[in-house]
């Protein structure tokens, strides 16, 4: 299922449910059929989103080089990382970004 966020600051940013989840768990959200962070939750969702994303980053660097290091015929084949959170929370970090700096809400379900 697709969740669609919505806000006046911002053009749409559409997503899977799991990610949608995942990312309003960061934030200290539940998704629901509807819901909204306020503008007034907008700065400490910035800076819960922020750190993990310095956390996954940093997490992802000490593990660099790793990935599938050691299976068979990974000289011959090797397999890129999977994306990281920085590149999955953009659209939506950028979303809590232009919302703050309007003053808007972002709602989902509507």
């Amino acid at each position: 299922m697709l969740v669609t966020f919505k806000c006046h600051a911002s053009p749409d940013v559409l997503m899977l449910e799991n990610l949608a989840q995942y990312l309003l768990g960061i934030i200290g959200k539940r998704l629901g059929p509807r819901g909204v962070i306020s503008h007034d939750e907008l700065e400490v969702a910035i800076s819960k989103l922020e750190v993990a994303i310095a956390t996954d980053k940093r997490e992802r660097a000490e593990h660099e080089g790793h990935f599938h290091e050691g299976e068979e015929g990974y000289e011959q084949h090797p397999h890129e990382a999977p994306v990281g959170l920085a590149q999955r929370a953009f659209p939506f970090l950028d979303m809590l970004r232009a919302a703050h700096k309007e003053q808007s809400d972002i709602v989902w379900g509507i």
